[in-house]
């Protein structure tokens, strides 16, 4: 393959880098003092204002240029910076270009590119020769700082350069990209394989198509194309109608062992189709699928196939529909495919269920469930056979809606197929009907599942018996489970625990203590959160002692307390006085290296403040911060109401200040205590004054609750 384009214009000539005249050897003074400065880790900013009045773009550039060797490359920037705000100092192209590659040779990418960006924009103070031809002066700056010893830094330079222009800079328009791709191809220098992709594909997009097959045919001189350039560049021949170039490069890509992929195949076939050599188009096609390349939407483009099959008299049949209609909805271009469907009525053929549940699955990859949901109504009641795996996840968007009655009204219609829903789908659609407060259309799902033989699982079903228990409906969840056994489904633990949540809730503790008893005698070991249910029960009713007992049964079968156990214990000793056993509890915690939480510490503060020791309550207090356990609403307001009743109302008052240096706000609850504390002591106007305060802050809360 031989593509010979000649330069679509000559690039500006580059600007004069350096003044006429001469320069002159350094001022050896300065040179040491700007090496000094410059060489060190950090940035002297007094020497800086020293040496700044004596320096002049050039002379700093002649000097910069001679020490850039020895250089430490953030301070440089770092003065450069300095110069540029605080003496609004104009670095040469040149100078920038210099730290430019500094910074990339220190592994600072992200700098570097920061900065030439900054020198291309016009957004630091520079001096250049002609600010139109900047582009051209910054790239003969960096082609003349390349160091044969050092290729790679000049290809990272230019890699930056270029992606800046394509990427940052279209608006300047893809010229100066162009520009100076071709100053540095001139001098040998070519940009990376990547950066080459991203400018030939830059210039396809924006229909720079001479320049494309201008840029191309400097590319394929001294980089080695991968299919990606490649493709791009036939892409750019079809484009401009060039379909026999564009054939010539993918033969050229097969000669040199490069494998075509399905876009390179799509640009020639869409090409060819364009251009009317349908029978060609269609040997690609062959050659694609020969190749194992498999085809895409775009290979078959529908509505550029019908053209030029009707163009060619070629009536299409339900095959091609059916392929046309299959290669829209695999690739999401649903319009396209709906256009085909209408041809497939408007010539008197009927779709067959496998077109129609091409186009339905099409509607779910696309995300239009609604039409999704439509179609597949249409589908059901015209008796057609339709997709289980479509289906259903046209039930899971209905139930991600919360659309639970239209779920279930098609989760019926599935069954009626012999359909069986996955787990995952049924424990969604439980959840939701008994959220949706559709208890009974659940339970009556449960039963028809097992009457068609597709039973729920064990999981499944704990799903809906832990959520008939939130509601209350026990004899439901007994039903449910009776129907689990007989028909050989095994309750697990799960299952149980539920159960007796839902009976200690409602009171009824004896049952909950039958539920224990079965599920022992099912071969179930009952574990710490069964024990700790009926344990809180117990407390609750003041039946201690007959927990402290079921605490000892529970240890007996090799079960370790957590800190909910000791939360719950500790809490029924309080409640019934016995603060002493609570102190030991808690010491027992500690012993066992139970870390306690805040109810913990809550519950026995609280007991110490009732029973009137502020010493214990206040030093469990500071023993709770220390041991970094954020105190509560709870905590505060049991050592305020204290604080007061016993006439400490400044520390009840300090308490509430370290609430809001906390992150808590005091409640009216905390507010009040105080105001009636100050009451009490006839200190009225500070009484006054944190009722203001607790309005101002009452306030606020609701305007910030009423805006969010």
């Amino acid at each position: 393959m031989t593509l010979t384009f000649q330069r679509l214009h000559d690039p500006p000539k580059p600007p004069l880098l350096q003044p006429p005249s001469p320069p002159r050897p350094p001022n050896p003074v300065l040179l040491n003092w700007v090496s000094s400065i410059l060489s060190n880790p950090s940035l002297d900013s007094s020497k800086c204002e020293s040496l700044m009045p004596l320096l002049s773009p050039h002379e700093f550039d002649q000097l910069f240029y001679s020490i850039r060797s020895n250089v430490n490359p953030k301070t440089v920037l770092h003065f450069f910076h300095f110069a540029s705000q605080s003496f609004k100092f104009r670095f040469t192209v040149r100078s920038f270009c210099v730290l430019v590659h500094l910074l990339i040779a220190s592994n600072l990418g992200p700098p570097a590119r920061f900065l030439l960006i900054r020198l291309i924009d016009g957004n630091v103070p520079v001096l250049c020769a002609d600010p139109n031809s900047k582009h051209i002066e910054i790239a003969v700056a960096m082609s003349e700082l390349n160091n044969a010893s050092q290729p790679a830094l000049g290809i990272q330079a230019l890699d930056i350069l270029i992606y800046a222009y394509c990427t940052q800079f279209k608006n300047l328009g893809f010229g100066y990209a162009v520009d100076v791709f071709e100053h540095f191809s001139d001098k040998g220098v070519l940009p990376s394989l990547k950066t080459c992709n991203v400018l030939l594909s830059s210039l396809v997009k924006a229909n720079e198509l001479k320049k494309s097959y201008h840029v191309f045919e400097v590319m394929t001189r001294g980089v080695c194309p991968n299919v990606f350039l490649f493709t791009t560049a036939i892409n750019a021949f079809c484009k401009g109608g060039k379909v026999d170039d564009a054939i010539a490069v993918f033969s050229k890509i097969e000669s040199i062992g490069v494998a075509p992929n399905v876009v390179t195949y799509n640009s020639v076939i869409h090409g060819l189709c364009k251009s009317r050599r349908l029978e060609a188009a269609f040997q690609f096609k062959e050659k694609m699928v020969k190749n194992n390349v498999k085809p895409s939407l775009i290979t078959y483009s529908a509505n550029c196939v019908f053209k030029e099959m009707r163009s060619w008299g070629f009536v299409p049949n339900e095959v091609v529909y059916k392929t046309l209609i299959n290669g829209c909805c695999t690739m999401g271009n649903i319009g396209e495919a709906l256009e085909v469907r209408d041809d497939i009525v408007s010539n008197g053929v009927t779709p067959n269920s496998v077109t129609l549940n091409s186009l339905l699955h099409g509607f779910c990859k696309s995300n239009q469930f609604e039409h999704a949901e439509q179609f597949l109504d249409k589908m059901l009641a015209s008796g057609l056979p339709v997709s289980q795996v479509v289906s259903y996840s046209v039930i899971d968007w209905l139930c991600m809606k919360s659309r639970f009655d239209s779920a279930l009204r098609f989760t019926t219609e599935m069954l009626l197929r012999n359909f069986r829903p996955s787990d995952s789908l049924l424990t969604t659609l439980f959840v939701g009907l008994c959220k949706d407060g559709k208890n009974l259309e659940a339970i009556e799902l449960w039963f028809r599942l097992s009457e068609k033989g597709f039973a729920a699982n064990t999981a499944t079903t704990n799903s809906l018996i832990h959520r008939l228990c939130e509601f209350g409906s026990i004899k439901e969840v007994v039903r449910l489970l009776k129907a689990m056994l007989e028909r050989g489904l095994a309750l697990d633990k799960f299952s149980y625990n539920t159960l007796i949540l839902s009976c200690c809730k409602e009171g009824r503790v004896a049952q909950g203590f039958k539920f224990r008893e079965e599920m022992s005698k099912q071969g179930i070991d009952p574990d710490i959160n069964t024990y700790n249910m009926l344990l809180h029960s117990l407390c609750s009713m003041g039946k201690v002692d007959d927990a402290v007992k079921f605490w000892v049964e529970c240890e007996n079968h090799g079960l370790v307390a957590n800190v909910y156990t000791y939360e719950v214990m500790m809490e029924g000793y309080c409640n019934s006085g016995r603060i002493k056993d609570a102190e030991l509890l808690f010491s027992k915690l500690v012993t066992k290296k139970v870390e306690p939480n805040s109810v913990v510490y809550n519950t026995l503060i609280s007991a110490y403040c009732i029973d009137g020791n502020m010493i214990g309550a206040l030093g469990l207090f500071h023993d709770m911060k220390n041991n970094g356990i954020q105190p509560t609403y709870a905590t505060y307001f049991s050592l305020i109401n204290r604080l007061c009743n016993i006439g400490h109302v400044e520390d009840a008052k300090e308490l509430i200040d370290e609430m809001r240096r906390n992150g808590l706000v005091a409640n009216v609850a905390c507010y009040a205590e105080v105001i009636c504390g100050y009451c009490k002591l006839g200190q009225m106007d500070k009484a006054r004054s944190i009722f203001l305060e607790m309005s101002h802050i009452t306030y606020n809360r609701m305007k910030l609750h009423i805006l969010s």
